[in-house]
């Protein structure tokens, strides 16, 4: 008989040659991913006692990357991907704009959206941001943030809130006014997809075309797939194009981050 705990070291051991979409795809991996996560908790500027996922590297310093979960919440998926930065040298913080556990089914997870209120959230991710600025392991002061779908809205919303020195957005609400967009600090980075109902092509086209009027750095990738195309543990996921989008995330992050 394999003693449990021998068991988890071996998977947890083997994780490190694990691509991250196997990972994802696979809810025991995820699990043994996302345990890798330390709980933390501040008292942001309003007040208010938050939480969310710490993926350190294994040893050193790196930048800091804000993760904002989708609608379901924060779940094992997101805690992975914070897992995975954190294996990419990043100090990872994955956030939770709920303040409950994740749910799984689409009524559940609209009721928690819907239930958001702007300001808290946003002083939350404010929060969170400074705090990871100042983290003993983020030795060049840069932080980044990056969400998909609600969280690809809140990862556009929190640069607005406070500088940030990269934002990746997949497939989020973007449909923000000029004057908003003229207070983003760092690059941008958007995945979006042309058969996408909710963050349809004509909303990513104009946030596209809003950012070069204004002359503020970004890349907009445009995707032959439907919404959610990067979710392996959906029905809409595309590998190829998931695969494509992810290589130019972490370039982008890496470029822009991992410089002095």
């Amino acid at each position: 008989m394999t003693h449990p705990t021998i068991a988890r070291r071996t998977v947890l051991k083997g994780l490190g040659a694990v691509p991250l979409t196997a990972i994802l795809a696979d809810a025991g991996l995820a699990r043994a991913a996302a345990a890798q996560t330390d709980t933390v908790t501040i008292t942001t500027a309003a007040g208010r006692e938050v939480s969310a996922a710490l993926a350190l590297p294994e040893t050193g310093s790196g930048p800091g990357i804000v993760l904002i979960h989708e609608w379901w919440g924060l779940n094992d998926q997101i805690r992975s991907v914070a897992h995975d930065f954190a294996r990419n040298g990043y100090v990872a913080l994955a956030v939770d704009l709920y303040g409950r556990p994740a749910v799984s089914s689409p009524d559940e997870a609209k009721a928690l959206m819907s239930a958001v209120k702007s300001e808290e959230a946003t002083d939350t991710l404010t929060s969170w941001t400074a705090w990871l600025r100042q983290h003993a392991r983020v030795a060049n002061g840069k932080v980044g943030v990056i969400g998909w779908c609600f969280g690809g809205a809140w990862s556009l919303n929190a640069s607005i809130a406070t500088p940030m020195d990269a934002t990746v957005i997949y497939y989020g609400r973007v449909d923000r006014p000029a004057e908003d967009l003229r207070r983003l600090s760092g690059p941008v980075q958007g995945h979006f997809a042309t058969r996408d109902t909710f963050i349809t092509p004509a909303m990513a086209g104009a946030f596209e075309a809003a950012l070069k009027d204004i002359g503020h750095p970004h890349e907009i990738y445009h995707y032959d797939a439907d919404h959610a195309f990067a979710n392996p543990s959906g029905n809409r996921f595309d590998q190829e194009d998931a695969q494509v989008a992810w290589q130019r995330t972490m370039a982008f992050l890496d470029r822009t981050l991992k410089s002095t």
